[in-house]
């Protein structure tokens, strides 16, 4: 099955896409290295770099999925939540792409602030907007962890398939293996220089990690989040105040930095994807993006709802 992908960033959700069976027909993303990235990993892929409010989608007609992973800053806790009234809102560009192309499914991906009660009219509207289009809609909190990634990542996830599917579509099933605590899933990559306190380290780092945040290019360069996160960091004996060059060397004594390439990891990226730009621009890349196996697990039950509705509405036509 094809899909487009608008705010594609870093390829977190391209990738799930991808994993589900999705085939990328075009990626719009304004941020150039993130559209480096994009290029660099998937040579074959149509990236279009620029502002999503000038891309066209009618010439998509008819395609299986839209998905979008639209800015978070809007109904983030962390700005200052002005949802429709934040310039940065491209919940009503995400509209006028599915008006345009009249998908068989719309995946879009957001903050879990998207869900508070002070959105509830907002979320109302735009759900009766989709109904107006045709389609049927739901909006639920997903948790990465729940998928095998390592770390608390609640995100607000709309599913929205035409009306004649919106019975065969469900919500993923939670895994019910538990996760790689941190000091397990980075033991490798913080021992690469033969740091000679990585056992007792691991010990430390007993558990999953508190969210990625990917940081706004209004403030300077990459951390690990605000206070409180840099808190919960500490408790895994972790530095959340920057980001690394490279792993611990071999004499090393206090607390470690992660690279780019552990946060990537936890948020649930293969090791060989790989990110262009200096350590601020990759690092804002993996921070902000939506866990590849999240979206994986997401995007297959609306392949398999595609899937099985066409069937049956064929099969319907064809005893008529």
């Amino acid at each position: 099955m094809n899909c487009i992908e608008i705010c594609a960033g870093g390829g977190g959700q391209a990738i799930g896409l991808e994993e589900a069976g999705f085939q990328a027909q075009a990626l719009v993303e304004i941020d150039p290295h993130a559209c480096a990235t994009l290029r660099l990993n998937r040579p074959l892929w149509r990236v279009i770099e620029g502002d999503v409010k000038v891309f066209d989608a009618a010439a998509y007609t008819g395609i299986d999925l839209i998905a979008g992973g639209v800015p978070c800053p809007p109904f983030s806790v962390a700005g200052k939540q002005l949802g429709a009234d934040d310039e940065r809102d491209l919940f009503p560009e995400a509209l006028r792409l599915v008006e345009e192309a009249r998908p068989q499914a719309v995946l879009l991906e957001n903050v879990r602030g998207l869900l508070d009660p002070g959105f509830t009219t907002y979320r109302e509207n735009l759900c009766l907007q989709l109904a107006k289009l045709g389609y049927t809609s739901d909006i639920r909190v997903i948790h990465a962890s729940d998928y095998g990634v390592s770390q608390l990542r609640p995100r607000a996830i709309i599913v929205a398939v035409k009306k004649y599917l919106s019975e065969y579509f469900e919500w993923p099933i939670c895994r019910s293996s538990v996760p790689k605590t941190v000091g397990n899933l980075l033991y490798d990559l913080i021992s690469a220089n033969g740091w000679l306190r990585v056992h007792q380290w691991r010990e430390q780092a007993n558990t999953i990690a508190p969210t990625i945040v990917g940081g706004s290019k209004k403030h300077g360069g990459p951390d690990l989040g605000p206070t409180r996160a840099k808190r919960a960091w500490l408790q895994l004996g972790v530095d959340g105040h920057g980001i690394a060059d490279e792993a611990p060397p071999i004499d090393f004594e206090g607390l470690p930095r992660l690279t780019t390439r552990m946060v990537a990891r936890i948020q649930g990226f293969p090791d060989d994807w790989i990110f262009s730009g200096k350590k601020t621009a990759a690092y804002r890349q993996i921070g902000n993006a939506f866990p590849p196996p999240a979206a994986k697990a997401v995007a297959e039950q609306i392949a398999m709802c595609i899937r099985l509705g066409n069937r049956v509405f064929s099969s319907i036509e064809v005893a008529a």
